[in-house]
């Protein structure tokens, strides 16, 4: 995973300048991966029907790169601002235990997890995208913002993805993760050598 250079040319201030050395350290602190949906899980788009229905595009990739933290020990959980039954149903595919929705203020929930799971700050990382994201990017041990996020949050971002949102950035995450603990090479090679 690398850091995007072109939020400095979208008018950003750019994302906290870590070394590859800091960004690793702090990965490896994470036992809880949280994520937005909108934007992060998604593209950000939001598809209605006249019949009321709701429907949203998840990347396969990222969900695979889910199931991979939960199999070695990483949770994973959603927050998220909107209500949709289509995020229960992809919650409860990847076996997403701790789904918050409807969070009109992030911070409540994130502190509700937190103490459910006896975790602090520096073991917890977010991936957001829009500017409501700030507070908890702001509180946890590694921030995350997607390529294509708003602007103004890249500066409160410890890694911007290479990737958009809900085309791989997750999965990119989940990678850097697995990476930190020596863990990836070994789950490349399970399946190379299959």
């Amino acid at each position: 995973m690398q850091r995007k250079a072109t939020p400095e040319k979208r008018g950003a201030r750019g994302p906290r300048s870590l070394s590859k050395k800091r960004l690793q350290e702090k990965a490896k602190e994470i036992k809880l991966l949280i994520v937005d949906v909108d934007g992060v899980l998604t593209d950000g788009s939001i598809i209605l029907d006249n019949r009321g229905n709701e429907f949203k595009r998840f990347h396969v990739r990222d969900g695979h790169g889910i199931k991979l933290l939960q199999r070695y020990g990483i949770q994973v959980a959603i927050i998220t601002g909107r209500r949709s039954g289509v995020v229960d149903r992809r919650a409860e595919e990847l076996g997403i235990a701790y789904v918050y929705q409807r969070c009109l203020d992030k911070v409540i929930a994130y502190e509700d997890i937190k103490k459910k799971l006896g975790l602090d700050d520096h073991e917890i990382a977010y991936i957001g995208d829009d500017v409501v994201d700030i507070p908890l990017m702001k509180r946890v041990g590694l921030s995350v913002a997607v390529a294509d996020a708003d602007s103004h949050i890249f500066e409160f971002a410890d890694l911007v993805t290479s990737e958009p949102g809900g085309r791989g950035a997750v999965r990119s995450v989940s990678e850097l993760l697995l990476e930190s603990r020596g863990l990836w090479k070994e789950i490349l090679d399970g399946y190379v050598n299959a």
